[in-house]
């Protein structure tokens, strides 16, 4: 398949980079800034573009099977998550393309207490505007028309670099925790999840969560 990832220079994205390119995927690459890319293999086909400009989504996109947003706001930008949603929606609508995206936890529940994980007492208070931020970018999704079939996958808590195991499980909108009560899963994980909802969708117009 033909593969465009958004935000493709950053921690997730450049993961799903990867993990399309050992499929034997074809992978455009679209970030803001071109040395940001010049990390990545010579036959990833690299684009300059702004996933919050609807006009750069549908030339980047253009004869892709599916675009991937993997873009993240800098701090201080959180209001970009629901703005770059929504750029997705209106450059790919009525195009066929599906939309996969990689957001946020925070709009999970929490299991035993009917409420969200940014809802929680001991959530952490820095990291409340990203978290609200993907909260809103869900949010444009679920209440987006039928032009865009689109994913919307949440990561467990702790989302960072690590190993690819190949081993996690598949939730719906509860956060997920192992035995232990923790939260996790590996970006390199999350790439596999990503691309096997990619090469085999299970989720259409929904939300779902992958963790350990």
């Amino acid at each position: 398949m033909q593969i465009t990832v958004f935000g493709a220079s950053g921690d997730a994205g450049s993961r799903v980079v990867a993990e399309a390119l050992s499929r034997g995927h074809r992978v455009r690459a679209v970030a803001r800034h071109e040395d940001r890319l010049r990390h990545l293999p010579d036959q990833v086909e690299v684009w300059i573009g702004d996933a919050a400009d609807p006009r750069d989504v549908e030339k980047a996109a253009a004869g892709s099977d599916v675009v991937v947003g993997a873009t993240r706001p800098r701090p201080g930008s959180e209001h970009e998550h629901p703005e770059v949603a929504a750029a997705l929606l209106q450059g790919l609508a009525d195009s066929g393309i599906r939309l996969v995206v990689i957001g946020g936890a925070g709009s999970l529940t929490v299991a035993g207490t009917g409420k969200l994980v940014t809802e929680q007492p001991d959530f952490p208070a820095e990291l409340l505007p990203i978290a609200e931020g993907g909260n809103r970018q869900l949010e444009v999704f679920r209440s987006a028309g039928h032009t865009v079939d689109w994913t919307y996958i949440s990561p467990a808590a702790l989302f960072e670099p690590g190993e690819r195991t190949g081993v996690f499980r598949i939730g719906r909108d509860e956060l997920l925790v192992d035995e232990n009560g923790d939260s996790a899963i590996s970006m390199e994980d999350m790439a596999i999840a990503v691309l096997d909802e990619i090469e085999q969708p299970r989720h259409r117009r929904t939300r779902f969560t992958v963790g350990y």
